[in-house]
C-alpha cells in the first residue's frame, strides 16, 4: 500500500542513476586488516565509553578530559589514516612511521595525567622531558591533521609556529627580518612556545579542545545513535509526506529533510552524501539538471548547521567564547535559520515552477499519519534534549540523557516489534537483544570515528589560537582590519566575509570560526561597536561558505559527486541557492532586533522585512516568481534590497514599499496570464 511506503526504501544509496557513488566517499576499512579494524572498534567503543562516562557519572578536571580525549582521538586517527592514505596497504614502512606516530598519541595524551601535579609544580621551569614530550605532540597533532582534517590545515598551523619563532628573540630570527612592520614580534624560543601550546591553557588544550572534548562529542555521539536506529529514514520520509507532492517536491524535502539531518550530524558533507543518496536521484528524475541537484543538497546541507536544536561544534564554542547559555544561543538562531532555509526553499520553488515540474504521485509516498505513526519515538529525544537545556542542564549532561533516551525508544521499539509480529519465543528474544547490542557498540564506534576530524582541527586550531594570544597577533590583525576599510562596516564586513573564503580553503567550518573570531572578533565588537553576539554569528555564518562556495566548496563537490555532475558547475549553483548566508548576516549587524529582541512592532516589522528583502533578492535572482519578471523589475529591485539593509527607517520604508509594488505587479501579470489562458 502507499501509505505504509518508504521513499527510502525505493532507492539503493549506492546507485545513481545507475551510477555507483564514487569510492572516495565510502569507507576505506576495506584496505585494512581485519584485526586492525577490530582494534579500531574497540579504541572507538572505549572513547565513547570514557566520554559518557565523564558526562554523565564522574566528571573530570579540564587537564584530565582534554588530555585523555586527545590521546584517544590521535591514537584513532593514527589508525583509522595510514601514513600513505586509506587506497592502499601500509605496508612494512607505513607500519614503522604508524606505530611511531601510535606512540606519540599514546605520550601526547596521557603523559600529562600521569605527571600533571609535578608539571604544575614547577610551572615555567619546563624540563627536558616536559619540551621534548610537547614538540612530539604538536608534531603528532599536524600529522593527525594532515591525515584526517587535509593538508591545508596542517600547512596553517605549521606556518603559525613558524611565524612564533620568527623575531630577534626567537628560536629563528633570519625569518623574522622578512616580516612587514606591522607583523613582526620579538619573536619565541622553542621553550617558551612548547610552554604555551603543550603545557598551557592557551594552546592545544585550550577551548576549542576543551568544547570537543565535552559538548561537541556527546552531540556528534548523539546524533550517531539517532542514525543507527534508522532516525535518518524518519526525517526523509516525513520530509518527502509533507512536500512529495508539491511542484518540485522531491527538492523541497530535500532542503527540510538535510536541514533536519545536518543539524543532527553536524556536516554538511557527510549529510550530502547520505541525505544526497536518497533525494538528489528522485531531483534529476523530476526534471532537475544533476548540477542543479547537487547544489541544492548541498545548500540545504549547509543549512543543517545553523538550524537548532543541534548546530554542530560552532554553537557550542560561541556559548564558550561569549559565555551565552547555549539554549539562548538556539534560541535566537531559530528565526535566521528559517530565514535561509526558506530562501532555499523558495529558490526550489522558483526553478520548479519555471521549468513547469510537477511533484512525485500519491502511489510513490508515505502518508504524515503513516510516518509518523511508525516513527514518532525518535521525536521524543529531541523533545528531552530542548527540554533539558531550556532547564539550564550542562549541554554535556544534556547529551548524555539524550543519548540514553535514544536507546530507550529503540529498546522499547524492538520490544514492541518482537511482541506484535508473532508469538514470543526465546529464540526471537535472543535475537532481538543482540541486534540492540549490534546497534549500541555500531553506535558508540559510528560516533567516535565522526569526532575524530572535529577534535584533530580543534586541536591544530589551538595551536593557532595559541600563537595569536602569545604574539599579539590579534591585535595587529584588528588594526590592519580597520585601516583597509577606512572605519566604514560594510568593507569590514566585506573583508570578513573574503578572509572566511580564503580559511575555508584549507579549514574545515569549525577550525575555520575559530581562527577568524580570534582575528577578527575584537575589531567588530570593539571597534564597529557590533553586539559581541551577533559579531560571533556574523563570524559562525561566514565560516559556513567554504561549503558552497567555489574554487573550493566542498558539499558542492560532495553533491557533485552523488549526482554526477561537474564540480564547479554544481558548486555555483550550491553558491547560488546559498545567497542567504551572505545576506542574513548583514541583516543580523544592521538590524539587530531579530537577536536581541526589542519593542513588538519594531521586532515585527524587522522579521517582516527580512522576508521581503530575501524573497525579492531570489525572485530577482531567477527572474521569475509568481511570473517571470522583466529585466526594469529585476533592475529596481535590486537597489530596494539593499535598501533594507540601511540603518534609517525611512529609507528601509521607501525599498519595503518599491518591493511590495514591484512583487505585486508580477502577481497581477501571473493572474492575467492564468486568466487569459482560461
Amino acid at each position: 500500500m502507499a501509505s505504509t511506503k518508504s521513499i527510502t526504501d525505493s532507492i539503493n544509496p549506492d546507485q545513481v542513476d545507475g551510477g555507483v557513488i564514487p569510492s572516495n566517499l565510502r569507507s576505506a576499512d576495506a584496505m585494512q586488516p581485519r584485526p586492525v579494524l577490530w582494534v579500531i572498534t574497540a579504541v572507538a567503543v572505549m572513547l565513547s565509553l570514557f566520554q559518557l562516562y565523564t558526562a554523565g557519572i564522574q566528571p573530570l578536571g579540564l587537564f584530565y578530559q582534554r588530555t585523555a580525549h586527545l590521546g584517544f582521538v590521535l591514537f584513532l586517527a593514527f589508525l583509522v589514516f595510514p601514513a600513505f592514505g586509506q587506497t592502499r596497504p601500509r605496508g612494512p614502512l607505513g607500519w614503522i612511521i604508524d606505530a611511531g606516530f601510535l606512540t606519540a598519541a599514546f605520550l601526547s595524551g596521557f603523559y600529562i595525567i600521569w605527571y600533571l601535579d609535578d608539571i604544575i609544580a614547577r610551572a615555567g621551569w619546563w624540563t627536558g622531558t616536559d619540551i621534548a614530550v610537547g614538540i612530539i605532540c604538536i608534531i603528532a597533532v599536524l600529522e593527525a591533521s594532515r591525515r584526517a582534517v587535509g593538508l591545508g590545515m596542517t600547512i596553517i598551523g605549521a606556518l603559525a609556529i613558524i611565524y612564533a619563532l620568527a623575531g630577534p628573540r626567537g628560536a629563528l630570527p633570519q625569518v623574522g627580518e622578512w616580516m612587514p612592520g606591522i607583523l613582526s614580534h620579538r619573536g619565541a624560543s622553542v621553550d617558551r612556545l612548547v610552554g604555551q601550546l603543550y603545557l598551557g591553557q592557551e594552546g592545544i588544550f585550550g577551548l576549542p579542545l576543551g568544547v570537543a572534548a565535552t559538548f561537541v562529542f556527546m552531540f556528534v555521539l548523539f546524533g550517531a545513535f539517532l542514525e543507527k536506529t534508522g532516525a535518518g529514514k524518519f526525517f526523509i520520509d516525513l520530509a518527502f509526506a509533507a512536500t512529495g507532492r508539491k511542484p518540485g517536491g522531491p527538492a523541497k524535502a530535500a532542503v527540510i529533510a538535510s536541514a533536519g539531518m545536518g543539524s543532527i550530524s553536524g556536516s554538511a558533507i557527510a549529510n550530502v552524501v547520505t541525505t544526497g543518496a536518497f533525494t538528489i536521484p528522485l531531483m534529476k528524475r523530476l526534471g532537475y539538471k544533476p548540477k542543479q541537484a547537487g547544489g541544492i543538497e548541498a545548500a540545504a546541507s549547509t543549512g543543517g548547521q545553523i538550524t537548532p536544536p543541534l548546530m554542530g561544534a560552532g554553537a557550542f564554542l560561541i556559548s564558550e567564547y561569549t559565555q551565552v547559555p547555549y539554549i539562548d544561543i538556539v534560541l535566537v538562531s531559530i528565526f535566521p535559520a528559517i530565514l535561509y532555509l526558506g530562501t532555499v526553499y523558495l529558490f526550489v520553488h522558483i526553478v520548479a515552477m519555471k521549468q513547469g515540474m510537477k511533484g512525485l504521485s500519491a502511489a510513490e509516498l508515505p502518508i504524515v499519519r503513516h510516518v509518523l505513526k511508525a516513527g514518532w519515538q525518535f521525536i521524543v529525544p529531541l523533545v528531552l534534549l530542548v527540554v533539558l537545556l531550556v532547564n539550564n542542564i550542562s549541554p554535556m549532561r544534556v547529551g548524555f540523557w539524550a543519548i540514553l533516551s535514544v536507546v530507550g525508544v529503540a529498546g522499547l521499539r524492538g520490544a514492541w516489534s518482537v511482541w506484535a509480529d508473532g508469538p514470543v519465543t526465546s529464540q526471537r528474544v535472543q535475537a532481538s537483544i543482540l541486534r540492540g547490542l549490534r546497534m549500541i557498540f555500531e553506535s558508540l564506534e559510528l560516533g567516535a570515528r565522526n569526532a575524530v576530524a572535529v577534535s584533530i582541527a580543534c586541536a591544530v586550531a589551538g595551536i593557532i589560537v595559541g600563537v595569536v594570544g602569545l604574539t599579539g597577533l590579534g591585535l595587529k590583525f584588528s588594526s590592519m582590519m580597520v585601516a583597509l576599510s577606512g572605519g566604514n562596516i560594510v568593507l569590514a564586513l566585506g573583508l570578513v566575509l573574503i578572509a572566511s573564503l580564503v580559511l575555508g580553503l584549507g579549514l574545515p567550518v569549525t577550525a575555520s570560526y575559530i581562527v577568524l573570531i580570534v582575528l577578527v572578533g575584537p575589531a567588530l565588537h570593539n571597534e564597529f561597536g557590533i553586539p559581541l553576539l551577533i559579531a560571533h554569528l556574523v563570524v559562525f555564518w561566514y565560516s559556513q561558505d567554504s561549503n558552497v562556495t567555489p574554487p573550493v566548496a566542498l558539499a558542492g563537490f560532495a553533491g557533485a559527486a552523488v549526482a554526477g555532475a561537474k564540480p564547479m558547475e554544481t558548486s555555483m549553483q550550491a553558491w547560488k541557492f546559498a545567497k542567504g548566508l551572505y545576506l542574513i548576516p548583514l541583516f543580523m549587524v544592521f538590524n539587530p532586533e531579530i537577536i536581541y529582541g526589542g519593542p513588538l512592532l519594531h521586532v515585527l516589522w524587522t522579521g517582516f522585512t527580512a522576508i521581503l528583502g530575501l524573497v525579492a533578492f531570489a525572485a530577482a535572482i531567477e527572474g521569475y516568481l509568481f511570473a517571470r519578471m522583466d529585466v526594469a523589475s529585476r533592475l529596481v529591485a535590486v537597489p530596494a534590497v539593499v535598501a533594507l539593509f540601511w540603518p534609517s527607517f525611512t529609507v528601509e520604508l521607501m525599498g519595503a514599499g518599491v518591493l511590495l509594488v514591484v512583487l505585486t505587479l508580477n502577481w497581477l501579470n501571473a493572474r492575467q496570464a492564468r486568466e487569459g489562458m482560461a
